[in-house]
């Protein structure tokens, strides 16, 4: 399924003064649409191998969030509501009227988000190892909320250190986990800091209250909670897979493709 001939295009669109979203956009305009969300203080590039083995006929837009990799913002709001207006601005921009929104970590969330802002647009949502952590993603009490916030306050790099160590399964090589930490570590402020505030305030089980699309889950095995099983299976499909750390998009990138044109391929028959 690999995909050498595919061209790319890096594209900026300004939804205001204060924001630009600078996205890769490649395949055909007539070709199925899939729009893929990086993870917190990470970037569109985690997608570059993952898009290069997604079918040849596929339109691909991998995203930088505001903040994040070479989109950049000024403004004040950094919630979840907030960033699917800048996928939605993409999605309007390369006039796309049918998109699957495949989302990882907190780019899950927001993907959940454009669902629930285009619905006559989003088909179907993916999250890759997202929504199911449930002290990340459920809505928390205040205590809960300002215990956390408070941790990457007082010292940002050990709280960023916790989180990849967190997604980090036994046997995960600590070359990587170093080198997801220097990274995520380094990430924009304030971007870096309100975005976390905003996933962790984000209400995601109103969020899925009206979001009306099938909603995939592929969550690490060794990461997923029976628990977050119970409380969500009547809503999302969670399919476990073993392809690494939570960041497998990164290290899994071919069978990461085949997860993603999987759902892809389903919805096109559905349609």
């Amino acid at each position: 399924m690999t995909t050498a001939s595919r061209t790319t295009e890096n594209r900026t669109i300004r939804r205001s003064d204060h924001t630009a979203i600078r996205y890769t956009v490649s395949g055909p305009a007539g070709g199925p649409t899939l729009a893929l969300v990086h993870g917190w203080a990470c970037d569109r590039s985690d997608f570059d191998a993952v898009t290069g083995h997604l079918p040849e006929n596929y339109r691909v837009l991998a995203i930088d969030l505001a903040g994040h990799g070479e989109s950049w913002s000024t403004r004040d709001v950094w919630t979840m509501q907030e960033f699917a207006r800048d996928v939605a601005a993409v999605l309007e921009s390369e006039s796309v009227d049918s998109a699957v929104v495949a989302g990882h970590s907190l780019g899950g969330a927001v993907a959940v988000e454009v669902g629930r802002l285009l619905p006559g647009t989003v088909t179907h949502v993916i999250a890759l190892d997202s929504l199911h952590y449930l002290s990340l993603f459920p809505v928390q009490s205040d205590e809960q909320t300002d215990a956390m916030l408070h941790t990457f306050r007082a010292d940002f790099p050990a709280a960023v250190r916790g989180l990849v160590e967190g997604g980090s399964p036994a046997g995960t090589d600590p070359a990587l986990i170093d080198a997801y930490f220097e990274r995520m570590a380094a990430v924009r402020q304030p971007a870096g800091l309100r975005s976390i505030e905003g996933l962790v305030r984000w209400d995601m089980d109103a969020a899925l209250r009206e979001t009306r699309q099938p909603i995939t889950v592929f969550a690490i095995r060794d990461l997923l909670a029976q628990e977050a099983i119970d409380r969500y299976a009547d809503r999302l499909a969670i399919v476990p897979v073993e392809l690494g750390s939570h960041h497998f998009p990164v290290e899994a990138p071919e069978a990461t493709a085949r997860l993603l044109a999987g759902v892809v391929e389903a919805e096109r028959r559905r349609a």
